[in-house]
C-alpha cells in the first residue's frame, strides 16, 4: 500500500531559481582570458577534471569553482598566468556571488500550493554564505518548515531529513534539476524522486534516469508538481 506523501524537499539552484547560466557564463569568460594559451574545449576539459578532484576539499558552489579556475590558469601557462588575469577571474567569482536572484516559472506558485497541506523543506547543497543570500532575495524563505544546507546530498542524508522533518523517507518526495543529487539519492532512501530537468546542467550532475522504478516521476517544470503529489496520495 503506498504512502502518503506528508514531506516535500525542494532542490534551490536550477529548481526554485536560476544558477547554472551564471556559471556557464563564467566559464565563457574564463576561456576568452586564457585564449592565448588553450583552445575552448581544452580548457573546459581541465577545468571540469580540476572542479572533479576539488569537490572533495572545497565542496560544491561558487569559490571552490573559483579556486578550480585559478589552478587551471596556472596548469595550462605552466605557472606564467599573469596576475592580471587572476584578478580578473577573482572578479568574476564576486561577480557570481552578487547576482540578483530569478525564480524559475512556476516555482512561488508550487511551493505556496504545497506549502498548505505538507511539510516543505528546502534541501540544498553549496556555499553556505551564499545559499542563504540566495533564499533571502528569493522571497521564499518564509514558505518552507525547515531549511537544510548539506555539503553533499546522499542517501543518508535525506534519510536523516525526511525524518527530522516529517515521517521519514516512506512518506517523503525530493524535486530537483539534478538525476545524480536530487533525485536517485532520495529514492534509494526510500523516497519519491521528481526530476524536473533545466537547460543546463553541471556535468558532473549528469545520471542516468531509473526508467522502471516507480517511485521515480518526470516533470517539464513545476506547474505539474502539485497535481502528481495529489495523484500520489
Amino acid at each position: 500500500m503506498t504512502r502518503k506523501i506528508t514531506t516535500i524537499g525542494f532542490d534551490a539552484d536550477d529548481t526554485l531559481w536560476h544558477n547554472e547560466r551564471f556559471f556557464q557564463l563564467t566559464q565563457q569568460r574564463f576561456a576568452e582570458l586564457l585564449a592565448d594559451h588553450a583552445a575552448p574545449d581544452h580548457l573546459a576539459e581541465r577545468l571540469l577534471a580540476a572542479e572533479r578532484r576539488n569537490l572533495g576539499r572545497y565542496g560544491f558552489g561558487i569559490k571552490g569553482f573559483v579556486l578550480s579556475m585559478i589552478e587551471t590558469a596556472l596548469e595550462v601557462t605552466g605557472q606564467r598566468v599573469p596576475g592580471a588575469v587572476i584578478s580578473q577571474i577573482i572578479a568574476a567569482g564576486q561577480e557570481m556571488l552578487a547576482h540578483p536572484i530569478e525564480l524559475l516559472p512556476h516555482a512561488r506558485d508550487a511551493v505556496e500550493t504545497l506549502a498548505e497541506g505538507h511539510s516543505v523543506v528546502l534541501i540544498t547543497k553549496g556555499d553556505l554564505l551564499d545559499q542563504e543570500r540566495k533564499l533571502a532575495q528569493s522571497g521564499l524563505g518564509d514558505l518552507f518548515d525547515g531549511i537544510e544546507i548539506v555539503s553533499d546530498k546522499t542517501p543518508a542524508v535525506y534519510a536523516r531529513i525526511f525524518a527530522s522533518h516529517g515521517a521519514g523517507e516512506g512518506e517523503a518526495l525530493m524535486v530537483g534539476n539534478s538525476m545524480k543529487s536530487d533525485v536517485l539519492p532520495a529514492i534509494a532512501a526510500g523516497g519519491h524522486g521528481v526530476h524536473v530537468p533545466h537547460g543546463r546542467t553541471w556535468a558532473l550532475e549528469h545520471a542516468e534516469a531509473p526508467e522502471n522504478e516507480p517511485r521515480f516521476h518526470l516533470l517539464s517544470d513545476l506547474s505539474g508538481l502539485p497535481a502528481l503529489v495529489a495523484r500520489l496520495g
